[in-house]
This record gives structure tokens, sequence and C-alpha cells, in this order.
């Protein structure tokens, strides 16, 4: 079920994920989420960066480059495929009888006139431009918000493995949770993880927080999560390069967590 507005968010959601966008949650938590709902729990999703460009806008060459991937040339294809992005999201989360919230925040490569970030390499990797630090305040003070209203609440966020902007801005708003002694599980950001064996080591270090893992056993949900993550059409090329190639990325990672040939896992971090 789609929720229109952090009003909607009740005391009976124990569970909220923060997703930087539409795909990430599947990918690193699709198999918690199963377990969940299998369990009688109703965990819902909020993805911050769920909108799109304005209609009028003139995209950079950054934001240009990385639509093309999606089949989009311009402001018009680019909200068209949001709009694809959107119904993907509603689908595979349907579909793991999970709720969902949007934001209305374009992601990164949006934002800004002329735009925040000019590379690949800024996008993945650089520092967080001084003009989305509001931005990144706002949804800091919403998850503030959010936690007194609901104290018993457990929090799932992005590590920020790959440096990625947008999980970047999660990551340090979620920061403001944690200082308020709320539960927080930092999750592995898929696929980013297991494109470089280092970065999450690197990722952990460069936080500076004395973390201890926890794992979920999600062996009897790999197949449902590897059903929703077919739903996310539109990133399957881009991300993976095929269908067979995301289901044994996504398999192997979850094998490799503890190599036991019949275990699957997903792995969560916490501050001690």
């Amino acid at each position: 079920m789609r929720l229109t507005s952090t009003n909607d968010i009740t005391k009976h959601y124990r569970h909220i994920f923060l997703a930087p966008h539409l795909d990430d949650i599947v990918y690193s938590c699709g198999g918690t989420l199963g377990v969940q709902v299998s369990s009688g729990l109703r965990p819902l999703i909020i993805s911050a960066f769920a909108g799109a460009p304005a209609t009028n806008q003139e995209l950079s060459p950054l934001a240009l480059q990385v639509i093309r991937d999606w089949g989009a040339s311009d402001a018009q294809s680019a909200i068209r495929v949001m709009e694809e992005r959107r119904k993907e999201d509603s689908a595979a989360l349907d579909y793991l009888q999970a709720d969902y919230l949007w934001l209305d925040h374009p992601e990164a490569i949006y934002r800004g006139n002329p735009g925040y970030y000019t590379s690949k390499e800024q996008l993945m990797g650089g520092e967080v431009h001084p003009s989305d630090r509001p931005l990144e305040n706002e949804l800091g003070k919403m998850l503030v918000e959010l936690h007194d209203r609901l104290p018993d609440t457990a929090w799932y966020a992005p590590l920020g493995i790959g440096r990625h902007i947008d999980h970047q801005i999660i990551c340090s708003a979620v920061d403001r949770l944690v200082q308020r002694g709320a539960k927080v599980y930092f999750y592995e950001d898929f696929p980013y993880v297991q494109r470089d064996p280092g970065a999450l080591e690197a990722r952990i270090q460069e936080l500076g927080s004395d973390f201890e893992y926890t794992l979920v056993e999600i062996s009897e949900m790999m197949p449902l999560k590897l059903e929703a993550a077919d739903m996310y059409r539109s990133q399957i090329d881009s991300n993976f390069g095929s269908r067979e190639a995301m289901h044994k990325a996504i398999d192997t990672y979850a094998k490799n967590i503890r190599p036991v040939e019949t275990i699957r896992l997903e792995r969560y971090w916490v501050t001690r």
C-alpha cells in the first residue's frame, strides 16, 4: 500500500527502511522484508529521491549521460522514466506486501542549475555539494520528528558503500537518529558493495563508528527477493547487464557473507 504523507505513518510501523532510490531496499534488504512479512509485520519503505526533474529543466551533461542508459534523452523522457520506475517499485513492494512512501526530492543528477555534480566520479565517490546540505538537514529533521512519534521503531539505512552522493546524504541524515539513541541498522548498499571487495571496510573506517554486525537468514526468502528484483526492469541492464547476471550477483553475495552452501544472509551494522 502506498502512503501519501509522513502523517500516514502510525505506530504500527515497527520497521522503517530508508531508501535513497526506488530499487535500493529490494536489492539490499529484500530478504529481510520477506522474513518480517512472514512473521506478521508490515514494514514501511521511505524512498527519498523519487522525484522527477522539472518539465522545462535543462539537464546537465552528467544527467544526460546517465539517463541514456535508461533510454531517455531530455527532461520529458526522464519524467516518463521516473513514472515507470514508480510503477516498478509499486509492483515489487506490493508483491512483497510492504508499504511505501515516495518523497518528491529529485536525485542528485537533477539537482542544481548548473548541476551540482558534473562527473560520474563526483556522483560516485565525491563530496556532498554545499548546496545539498539544506536537503540533508531537511531529511534529518523529518526523521527526528518521526522518531519522536515512533520511539520504538527500528530504522534501516544505507551505510553509503560506494559513496553515491544520495546514499551519503541519507546516511548523514540518519546520524541524527543514532545520536538520539534510536535503533538503527545500516545495510550494505547493493550492488555497490559487491563491486569492490574493499568498499565495505573502507566505508566503515571512514564513518569512524564502532560497529558490530547482525545477520538475518533469508535462505527461504531468496526466490521472493529475486522475483521482486526482476520487477525493476528499467534498472537491470545498467546495473547488472542481464537478469541472469543480477540473480547470480545477488545470490553469490548472500551466500559469501558466511560461505555455507545452503545458507543465504543479509548483514546489518549497528553502533555499539
